[in-house]
C-alpha cells in the first residue's frame, strides 16, 4: 500500500498553495460540495488528494513557471 495518503488535511491545502488555513478550509469546502454532488463522500476539514491536484491543475512533476 502507497505512503500516500488519500486525503489531504487543510494545513497541507494550506502549505502547498501558500495561503492561510481560513482560505483552505473554503476550497476544501468547495471542493467536497462538488464531489459530493457527484456522489462521492466527503470528509469534512479534508479533500481527496487526487481531484485536488486535479482541479487546481497541480502536478509534483512539474516545475512551474
Amino acid at each position: 500500500m502507497s505512503e500516500e495518503k488519500i486525503f489531504m488535511r487543510v494545513e497541507e491545502v494550506a502549505e502547498t498553495l501558500g495561503i492561510s488555513k481560513s482560505h483552505a478550509y473554503k476550497i476544501v469546502h468547495q471542493l467536497n460540495k462538488e464531489m459530493a454532488q457527484m456522489g462521492y463522500i466527503t470528509v469534512s476539514g479534508r479533500v481527496n488528494r487526487k481531484y485536488f491536484m486535479k482541479k487546481l491543475c497541480y502536478s509534483e512533476n512539474e516545475t512551474g513557471g
